[in-house]
């Protein structure tokens, strides 16, 4: 373990309060500007996503073959050694050393090899992709809540049509729409979990 990681309070034994400290270790979450740090870069969100379900080291090389095979998009067996190379160096040099210093994994230089920390599980985020023609869900709700309330006014004023139907019937409707909604938000957002599939979310059609 790095001197990184005791940066963080890892490793190090608690004070009982009775002079004598206790064998438990304390692991303190990361901040948000830690989170955002380890997930702004690619490569990074890639090594995460890798480690994801590994519950002991691995091998340096592992990883940096699997994050080559998502940047160069094939198998991870058609990974050329420079590509291989070519990560394994960044991973050694910048990425690892600098996820060590967040406390996320245990990266030993030395014997090449990372191993990820509990404070992994805090970066099971969500990441809000917009792609094409997609929209961010916040100006979806944003939307969805504009019509509802113009919706809600016409009911109140009693415009023709929406006044054909009791006001009950448009509350169900309007409840309805953001159920609907919020179920799909919540189907998409786990698609888009890191580690919620063999592949990085960018990579998820």
């Amino acid at each position: 373990m790095s001197s990184a990681s005791q940066h963080r309070g890892q490793g190090e034994p608690a004070d009982t309060g009775e002079g004598e400290p206790s064998d438990e270790t304390v692991t303190e979450p990361l901040t948000e500007d830690e989170l955002f740090d380890v997930l702004a870069n690619r490569r990074r969100r890639y090594a995460v996503h890798a480690l994801e379900d590994e519950d002991s080291s691995v091998e340096l090389g592992d990883v940096a073959e699997q994050v080559a095979a998502w940047e160069y998009g094939v198998d991870v067996e058609q990974v050329s050694y420079e590509e291989r190379k070519r990560v394994y160096t960044a991973l050694q040099q910048s990425h690892f050393p600098m996820m060590d210093d967040a406390g996320v994994v245990d990266f030993d230089k030395n014997r090449g090899t990372v191993e990820p920390t509990e404070s992994l599980d805090d970066v099971e985020v969500y990441m809000d992709v917009v792609q094409g023609h997609e929209i961010p869900w916040s100006v979806y709700y944003l939307g969805l809540s504009g019509v509802a309330a113009s919706l809600m006014a016409a009911v109140w004023t009693g415009t023709w049509p929406f006044a054909v139907l009791p006001d009950v019937a448009w509350g169900v409707a309007v409840t309805a729409m953001f159920g609907v909604s919020a179920v799909a938000h919540t189907y998409y957002a786990r698609g888009q979990r890191i580690g919620a599939s063999d592949e990085p979310p960018e990579l998820r059609e």
